[in-house]
């Protein structure tokens, strides 16, 4: 199993390392011609409109191809980038997850904070590192509820795309990216 990690911003060094623990193959995604390459990708956290200055029209356009077809997993920026509406202000999305999204939701970077909220991904509660974090506004019928923050989804999933508006990356636990290996599993079948 190959997972590529959009290198382009944000900590995509952190995300290679923890599906490197989890035992995946770990590609840098850089190029748009590395997407034929893996079977599931994760978009991490940055500046949405960063993302989609540097990947340009047709890189853009490669991404939305995979992220229709493939397992992909978006966190913070990642997450916004993967909505269907994005807010605060209106940009451009993947329109893969039938979400809306309101950017910087919960604040400046001063604003950031560390949460330990009840998850379905298991009985423990799960540590939620938010930075700058987007909100989730709304969620479509067909994408489940992971975890909460406040009554706002903060970790939903629809079909073989996850997303998490906090950065399980920087956290010792494990459970986030492993459910998303799992849904790359199935994908593979």
């Amino acid at each position: 199993m190959t997972i590529g990690v959009l290198a382009l911003q944000g900590d995509f060094d952190a995300h290679k390392k923890r599906l490197e623990e989890l035992g995946a193959e770990v590609v840098l995604v850089r190029k748009p011609e590395q997407l034929d390459a893996i079977d599931g990708l994760i978009i991490p956290g940055g500046e949405s409109s960063t993302f989609l200055r540097l990947l340009g029209e047709q890189g853009f356009q490669r991404l939305a191809d995979f992220v229709r077809t493939k397992p992909t997993f978006g966190t913070c920026a990642g997450a916004i980038m993967l909505a269907a509406e994005v807010q605060n202000p209106p940009q451009r999305g993947l329109g893969v997850l039938d979400i809306t999204v309101l950017r910087n939701a919960y604040g400046r970077q001063n604003d950031s904070t560390i949460l330990t909220l009840p998850t379905k991904l298991g009985d423990a509660p799960l540590e939620q590192v938010y930075i700058r974090a987007p909100r989730i506004e709304r969620t479509g019928p067909g994408v489940e509820v992971l975890a909460e923050r406040e009554g706002h989804p903060v970790l939903v999933r629809q079909g073989s795309t996850m997303a998490a508006t906090f950065h399980p990356e920087l956290s010792d636990d494990t459970r986030v990216h492993a459910e998303f290996l799992k849904l790359v599993k199935n994908g593979k079948k």
